[in-house]
C-alpha cells in the first residue's frame, strides 16, 4: 500500500549518506537505505533508534519500498560509481521516477546523465552538498540543478534538512541541467582559495616569527570573532590545540605536509580556463596542493637551493594586525573570482542563475560560510548583474582601503623568502582589473609578427596584419 512506503531512497550509506538520512528522518520523511555492504545497513538502522527508516537487504526491495513516483538519491564516489549504480537502477524505474546525484560529479557527466535519462523519461537532479559528515546530519547547503518540476517532487525534504541561516533554508533551485554541480565545483574553488591563503597566514607566522600552536590557537580565534568569522577560521583555531595523544605535543605537528584533492577544484581551473575568465588565487590553490607532493625533490632541493633568512623582525601584534587585514582583501577577491565565473557559466551554458540566491545558501551549512557571504548577498542584492563584486562600492572600499597591508604582507615575505602566491595572485588580480590599460598590445603584436595572427587598433575599426620588420 502507498501509504506504508517511503518517501525517498539512499543509495550509499557511507559517511555523508548515512547522516542525510538520519537527517531527512529527524525532519519526520520515511526513508529507506541501500549500500552492497550490509554492515553499513545494519548500522544505519542501529542508529536510526526506531526512527522511520529501514535498511533494504536488496536492491529490489529497496526499490519496491518507494512511493511513487519514486525518488532514488545516491551518494556515492563520482565518476565510475555514479555510472553503476545508475545503470543497476534504471531497469526498475518508470517514467517520472527520479534519480539524484548529490555527489561532487564532474558538471559535464551530470548533462550527460540527464540528456541519457530524459529520452527515457527518467528526471535527474544534480546535487552539490556541502558541509561535510556534520553538515549533512544537521543542515547541509544544497545546490540542486535540473529539471524544475523534478526539484519540486523533493523541495519539501531538501528545504527542511538543509541548514537555515534566519529561517531561510540554504538551498534553492539554481537552474537547469548541471547548475547544481557547476555552482558545487565553484564552491569547491573557492574553498581551495581561501585554505590556500590561511595556510599562507600561518607559514609566515609560524616560519617568520616562530609564533606557538597557543599563539596561532589565538589568533585564529580572534579573527573567527571579528571580520574573518568563517567555517574555516573556526576550525583552524581548533586545530592548533589538538594533542598528538600517541606521540606528546600537538597534532597538527606532526601531520606530512603534503595536501591531497579530489579534482573540484582543478575542475573550476580547467573550466575557467575554457571560458576564459581568470581565477588565478584557484588555479595557485590548486598549484599549490600539487606542489605539496613534490616532498622528495622539496627536501632535496632544500639542500641546494638558497634563500634569505625567513625570520621576521616585525613586531607581532603589528604582523597579526596588517595580516587580518591582507587576509580579508585576498578573501573578497576570492570570492570576487568564483562569483565572475559563475556568472559567465551562466551565460554559456544557459543555467540563468541567480548570485544573491547563491550567497545566500552559502552563508550556512556549507565549508565556506563566512560573515562575508552576508555581504555579498546584499551586493547582488543591489546590482544584480554586477560584472564583479570587486567593484560593487563597498566592497571597492574595504580593498581600496587596505590594499597597502596586502603589499606590506607580500613584501615581508618576498624580503624572508616565504611563498605567498596565494597573496599575489589576489593582489596581481586586484592591480590588473584596476588598470584600464595593460600590455596585451605588446603580445597582439608578438602574435602577428610570429604567426600572422593580425591585431585590432584603438585609432580606427578593422582587423590588421603586419609585415614586421620589412
Amino acid at each position: 500500500m502507498n501509504e506504508s512506503k517511503y518517501d525517498i531512497g539512499m543509495i550509499g550509506l557511507g559517511v555523508m549518506g548515512r547522516n542525510l538520512v538520519l537527517n531527512m528522518a529527524d525532519h519526520k520523511f520515511s526513508v529507506v537505505g541501500f549500500d552492497k555492504d550490509m554492515k553499513k545497513v545494519d548500522a544505519l538502522e542501529k542508529e536510526s533508534g526506531g526512527k522511520n527508516v529501514k535498511g533494504a537487504r536488496s536492491l529490489q526491495e529497496f526499490i519496491d519500498s518507494l512511493k511513487k513516483p519514486k525518488a532514488v538519491m545516491m551518494l556515492v564516489p563520482a565518476g565510475e560509481p555514479v555510472d553503476a549504480v545508475i545503470k543497476e537502477v534504471l531497469p526498475h524505474l518508470e517514467s517520472g521516477d527520479l534519480i539524484i546525484d548529490g555527489g561532487n560529479s564532474h558538471f559535464v557527466d551530470t548533462n550527460r546523465h540527464e540528456k541519457e535519462l530524459s529520452q527515457k523519461g527518467i528526471h535527474f537532479l544534480g546535487v552539490g552538498i556541502s558541509g561535510g559528515e556534520k553538515g549533512a546530519r544537521f543542515g547541509p547547503s544544497m545546490m540542486p540543478g535540473g529539471p524544475k518540476g523534478a526539484y519540486a517532487t523533493v523541495q519539501p525534504i531538501f528545504e527542511a534538512v538543509a541548514a537555515k541561516v534566519n529561517g531561510d533554508p540554504c538551498v534553492t533551485y539554481l537552474g537547469p541541467g548541471s547548475a547544481g554541480h557547476y555552482v558545487k565545483a565553484v564552491h569547491n574553488g573557492i574553498e581551495y582559495a581561501l585554505m590556500e591563503l590561511i595556510s599562507e597566514t600561518y607559514n609566515l607566522f609560524k616560519k617568520g616569527s616562530n609564533f606557538s600552536n597557543d599563539e596561532l590557537h589565538q589568533v585564529y580565534k580572534n579573527w573567527n570573532e571579528g571580520l574573518l568569522e568563517s567555517f574555516l577560521m573556526e576550525i583552524t583555531e581548533k586545530i592548533f590545540l589538538q594533542p598528538a595523544d600517541d606521540a606528546g605535543g600537538r597534532l597538527i605537528d606532526l601531520i606530512k605536509d603534503q595536501a591531497k584533492q579530489k579534482g573540484t577544484g582543478k575542475w573550476t581551473s580547467q573550466d575557467a580556463m575554457e571560458l576564459q575568465v581568470p581565477v588565478p588565487i584557484i588555479d595557485m590553490a590548486v598549484d599549490m596542493r600539487d606542489m605539496s607532493g613534490y616532498k622528495e625533490e622539496r627536501t632535496d632541493a632544500a639542500k641546494i637551493l638558497k634563500g634569505p633568512d625567513a625570520k621576521l623582525s616585525e613586531d607581532k601584534e603589528k604582523l597579526i594586525g596588517k595580516m587580518e587585514s591582507a587576509l580579508y582583501f585576498a578573501m573578497i577577491t576570492a570570492y570576487a573570482q568564483g562569483m565572475a565565473l559563475l556568472r559567465k557559466a551562466s551565460d554559456e551554458y544557459k543555467y540563468n542563475l541567480n548570485p544573491e540566491a547563491i550567497a545566500r545558501i552559502w552563508r550556512g551549512g556549507c565549508i565556506i560560510r563566512a560573515r562575508l557571504l552576508e555581504d555579498i548577498r546584499q551586493a547582488f542584492t543591489r546590482k544584480a548583474d554586477l560584472p564583479n563584486l570587486m567593484v560593487d562600492q563597498k566592497f571597492a572600499e574595504e580593498l581600496n582601503k587596505r590594499q597597502d597591508d596586502v603589499r606590506f604582507i607580500i613584501q615581508l615575505a618576498v624580503k624572508t623568502g616565504i611563498p605567498v602566491p596565494g597573496f599575489m595572485a589576489a593582489l596581481s588580480y586586484f592591480d590588473s582589473y584596476r588598470n584600464e590599460w595593460l600590455p596585451a598590445n605588446l603580445i597582439q603584436a608578438q602574435r602577428d609578427f610570429f604567426g600572422s595572427h593580425t591585431y585590432e587598433r584603438i585609432d580606427k575599426e578593422g582587423i590588421f596584419h603586419t609585415e614586421w620588420g620589412k
